[in-house]
C-alpha cells in the first residue's frame, strides 16, 4: 500500500521529533533508521521468514507482542488481517507506530502493555508474533505461559536472539541425579544469563541456544511445526490434553 502524500521535509521533521527509532520504514525519499547497525531492519528479518506466514489472512486476528513501531502489525494488516493489536511499554514507540499507521493508512490499534498483563485484554488471537522480545525479559518463561494462557490459542510466531550450539541433543524423559555429563554437551538446552550487559544493551537478560527456545515453547504448551529462518519458529498451541498432566496444570494455575 502506497504511503500517504505528505512533503518529505515535514516528514523527515516528524521523525526527527519522535527520536530514535529501531525500525525503518521507507517514506518516499525519507526513512525512519538509515543508519541502522543491522540494515534495512527489519524488512531483511521478515524476508526470511515472511513465507511461513499465509499470503492472505481475510478475517484473521492478531497480537503483536513488543511492537516497536509496528512493522510486523503493519506487514499483517497488509494481508488483510482482520482486527490487529500492537502491545508495548514504551510510549515512544507506540507515538512512532501511531505515525506510521498515518502514514501507511492501515487501521492497526496500539496499546501501552507488558507481555506480563496481556490478560488484560480479555480474549485470544488467531496469530500471535512475539518477535525480538523473549531475551529482553527477566522471566521469560512466565512471559510464553502468560501468552499461552490467556491470547494464544492457534498461531504463534517467536523470534529469539540465540546463541550457543544449533544443535538438539535427543532427550531422555529424565537421568538420575549422577548422569551430570549431559550438561555439557552443546546441544542440551542452555540459558545463557546475562548479569550486566549484551551487545551494548543492558535489557538482554536471557538468551537461549536453540534447544532451549524449543524445550521452552514446548513446556508452555507450544509445538514448533517450522523453523523457517535461524531465529524464527512457527509454533501452533498444543490441544488442552497437554495441560492434564499434573506439572503442567500446575504450572497453567499460577500463571
Amino acid at each position: 500500500m502506497d504511503t500517504v502524500k505528505s512533503d518529505p521535509e515535514v516528514v523527515r521533521q516528524e521523525i526527527e521529533r519522535l527520536g530514535d527509532w529501531f525500525q525503518n520504514f521507507h517514506l518516499g525519499e525519507v526513512q525512519t533508521a538509515p543508519l541502522h547497525p543491522l540494515g534495512d531492519y527489519p524488512a531483511i528479518k521478515w524476508n526470511g521468514f515472511r513465507s511461513a506466514v499465509p499470503e492472505r489472512l481475510e478475517g484473521a486476528s492478531v497480537l503483536d507482542i513488543g511492537c516497536n513501531a509496528g512493522f510486523y502489525s503493519f506487514e499483517m494488516k497488509k494481508r488483510g488481517a482482520g482486527r490487529v493489536v500492537g502491545i508495548d511499554t514504551d510510549d515512544r514507540y507506540l507515538r512512532q507506530a501511531e505515525f506510521m499507521a498515518g502514514q501507511l493508512g492501515l487501521e492497526v490499534e496500539f496499546k501501552q502493555l507488558s507481555v506480563y498483563d496481556v490478560g488484560e485484554l480479555g480474549e485470544s488471537f488467531d496469530y500471535v508474533l512475539f518477535l525480538g522480545v523473549l531475551y529482553h525479559l527477566r522471566y521469560p518463561l512466565l512471559a510464553l505461559d502468560l501468552i499461552r494462557k490467556h491470547v494464544a490459542h492457534d498461531v504463534l510466531l517467536v523470534q529469539s536472539m540465540l546463541r550457543g550450539s544449533p544443535e538438539v541433543l535427543p532427550l531422555e524423559k529424565d537421568y538420575t541425579f549422577w548422569q551430570t555429563g549431559i550438561f555439557d554437551q552443546p546441544g542440551y538446552p542452555h540459558l545463557h544469563f546475562v548479569e550486566h550487559s549484551y551487545a551494548g544493551d543492558w535489557t538482554n537478560w536471557w538468551i537461549p541456544n536453540r534447544a532451549c527456545l524449543e524445550g521452552m515453547l514446548r513446556s508452555a504448551g507450544f509445538e514448533p511445526v517450522a523453523h523457517p529462518e535461524p531465529e524464527v519458529f512457527l509454533c501452533k498451541a498444543r490441544t488442552q490434553e497437554f495441560f492434564n498432566n499434573d506439572r503442567s496444570s500446575h504450572l497453567l494455575e499460577r500463571a
